[in-house]
């Protein structure tokens, strides 16, 4: 079944934009809809501004009608094995149950699985809030 996020994720790190760092990162993500929406980092001029692979998959994700990340495979083009940022594993977790699996690939796919939980065990826990 992660083959084909793999495949998603391979082929959205081809649109990175990442004229600065030459870092290119892509993301796919299966949904609670059963549909695939992938992603890629996209750097700024002005550091801080540009956003990483996982939320731009996130984004086509929520824009797509889903709500749910029922699982998602990271790959980057120069760091086998790249796990999300800090930042990218809170906004993985907002979407995210404990159980969802999270795919490390490298360019011949999945070589490592985790479940949220395994990947940030200390989230911030959306129902908190209320």
């Amino acid at each position: 079944m992660s083959h084909d996020l793999f495949e998603a994720a391979r082929a959205a790190m081809g649109f990175a934009y990442a004229p600065y760092s030459k870092f290119p990162v892509g993301a796919a993500i299966r949904a609670d809809d059963g549909k695939v929406y992938a992603g890629a980092n996209i750097e700024n001029i002005s550091f801080p501004q540009g956003w990483c692979a996982e939320p731009t998959a996130i984004g086509a994700m929520i824009m797509g009608g889903a709500k749910k990340i029922v699982e998602i495979a990271v790959i980057a083009e120069k760091l086998p094995l790249c796990p999300p940022c800090g930042g990218c594993r809170q906004k993985i977790a907002e979407f995210a149950s404990p159980s969802t699996r999270i795919y490390l690939c490298d360019e011949t796919g999945v070589k490592e699985t985790m479940t949220m939980s395994e990947l940030l065990p200390h989230s911030f826990k959306t129902e908190v809030i209320g």
